[in-house]
């Protein structure tokens, strides 16, 4: 009963508008302070400051050292900054913390990133290691192995070197893609005659047998004739997800958008509202639970400072990073059917007039869209909905958004302008900068375009996609900053941009994104007081250096919930 009652209420209140204010009385007592600091505010009118002030939940003050004293009483948590840096809390306008939560001892899923395995050998040695401690018939599960580092695919041969008596399933760490090995194949029936489905395939050696890797709609058949993955209980997934928000906390962030989830995880989240979950939650709802939504009228925004519903998603083209996104012109790589130079990705599953009815539907219900679209071919076809959407039911403010709209032209971004869209972009060349070989070099000055929204004047979103990428603000502002991979080399200079706009583009840009500019975002009168205080300043820092900045302090409407040991 308490879960309903607080689920009616987050739904339907709504968001709280602050008018800025010239600030309280000078002698008003506060609840903290924050003292000699370097604060960078991303407030234009005021891009510096040296202390703040902030009662309950909300900053009442910014300014320097000796005016904000004037706020201390007895009551007053004062914190002395020393000089170290603070920012507005980090906003990740597009992840996906459900990535985490099947990884319980209980179910064992293995891992493979680049951190953990280094060769195919010390992938298959891994798995093995689980399959001997997991009953035979049972699945044995692996998560983010990326291929460029182990130098292909794993195929059904290599897997079943870990284990012929259990069904294995490995994960990309696109999400896009999954390995399985032959006791997979057999028993979910797929074979030499199996076609490829809608939005899917198969890849098949030279004599047409499936390998075992299967790429976006694929992935769902392997489930036939299986066991099912064994669930988490609700109360592993309460422990999981708090595991992964206090990881969140030390990385800086403070709100995050939870891009793509089921209507029915508002539960959880009230389960980890009670639980003392402290992360700023804005939920992504999935476009197959628009009629739910639409049966009470609720639209974007409704909710409250700490749960709240967002735009709603949906896939409209593939993955970046796992080369299967639609181009128009072919990929720099063989087609892994052909053997030729011709592959331009795997098409979508949808037709263009089976999306325009899709957007038109969520832009008529008032809500705002976010669309996964990857490949220049792919993104056309998104903006063809979208102008007849806008042109059918004119919306002022609407901010549709593109997730990720990776490989674009001059034209595109001149489109998204003229539509008045948020790009939520990548910004994960460090991890997968190695991807981009594919696309050719004559490509890579037009993927993740985050120099060119900006001059365009396009508000763009910073977002991990986590678990795609690390949920590390550090580490993506550095990425945006250098644009260049782990192994050191450059992906695109002509997308640079400069520490104070990826800060601007993790805050206030992934707050615009949300329509919660007017709560988050920047270090202003009136605004939540989520902020974080850093070791060393990003804008000081040499480029490549900017990742190893800790977190020293997270603070979250004006309660210090991470402090550095």
């Amino acid at each position: 009963m308490k879960r309903r009652a607080f689920l009616s209420a987050a739904l339907l209140a709504t968001t709280v508008v602050c008018a800025a204010a010239s600030g309280p009385d000078p002698a008003e007592a506060t609840d903290l302070v924050v003292l000699n600091a370097n604060i960078i505010t991303i407030d234009s009118r005021r891009p510096r400051a040296e202390a703040l002030a902030s009662k309950g939940e909300r900053i009442i003050a910014v300014g320097t050292t000796s005016d904000i004293r004037a706020h201390i009483d007895a009551e007053t948590k004062v914190i002395d900054a020393s000089g170290r840096t603070i920012t507005p809390g980090f906003f990740d306008a597009h992840m996906h913390p459900h990535a985490i939560y099947p990884v319980t001892s209980r179910m064992g899923v293995v891992d493979l990133t680049p951190a953990k395995v280094k060769t195919m050998d010390d992938l298959i040695r891994a798995l093995q290691e689980k399959a001997r401690i997991t009953p035979k018939g049972q699945w044995v599960f692996g998560r983010r192995y990326q291929d460029t580092k182990l130098g292909r695919h794993p195929r059904r041969q290599d897997l079943d070197q870990a284990s012929m008596d259990h069904p294995i399933r490995i994960s990309h760490s696109s999400g896009h893609l999954c390995a399985v090995n032959s006791y997979v194949l057999k028993r979910a029936g797929i074979t030499r005659e199996t076609p490829d489905p809608p939005g899917g395939s198969f890849d098949r050696d030279e004599e047409g047998v499936p390998t075992g890797v299967c790429r976006e709609r694929a992935k769902s058949s392997v489930w036939k004739g299986l066991p099912p993955a064994p669930l988490a209980t609700r109360k592993e997934r309460v422990e999981a997800y708090l595991r992964c928000f206090r990881r969140f906390l030390s990385e800086g962030i403070t709100s995050i958008a939870d891009a793509g989830s089921s209507y029915s995880k508002w539960e959880l989240y009230e389960d980890l509202r009670e639980a003392g979950q402290p992360v700023r939650v804005t939920m992504m709802v999935k476009s197959r639970d628009l009629s739910r939504l639409n049966k009470v009228e609720r639209k974007t925004g409704h909710g409250d400072d700490r749960l709240r519903l967002g735009a709603v998603k949906m896939f409209h083209g593939n993955s970046l990073s796992g080369r299967t996104c639609w181009l128009y012109e072919p990929y720099d790589t063989i087609n892994p059917k052909t053997g030729e130079r011709d592959y331009t990705g795997i098409p979508p599953s949808r037709s263009q007039k089976s999306l325009d009815r899709l957007i038109f539907k969520v832009h008529e219900a008032g809500f705002q869209a976010a669309v996964h679209s990857n490949g220049d071919r792919e993104i056309d076809m998104v903006l063809d909905a979208f102008e007849k959407a806008l042109k059918a039911l004119p919306r002022k403010d609407a901010r549709h958004r593109i997730e990720h709209c990776s490989v674009v032209n001059e034209n595109i971004l001149k489109r998204v302008k003229k539509l008045g869209m948020v790009l939520a972009l990548h910004s994960y060349v460090y991890e997968h900068g190695d991807k981009m070989e594919a696309y050719g070099e004559k490509r890579w000055k037009w993927m993740h375009a985050n120099r060119s929204a900006l001059d365009l004047g396009i508000p763009v979103a910073g977002n991990s996609d986590y678990g795609v990428s690390a949920a590390d603000p550090m580490l993506r502002i550095q990425s945006m900053v250098t644009r260049k991979s782990a192994e050191g080399k450059v992906y695109g200079a002509e997308q640079r941009v400069s520490v104070m706009e990826a800060l601007r583009v993790w805050t206030l840009g992934s707050a615009h994104a949300c329509f919660e500019e007017k709560n988050r975002g920047s270090l202003e009168v009136g605004k939540l007081a989520d902020f974080v205080i850093l070791a060393a300043d990003p804008t000081r820092a040499p480029p490549d250096e900017i990742h190893r900045i800790r977190v020293d302090k997270t603070i979250i409407g004006g309660r210090v919930e991470y402090e550095r040991e």
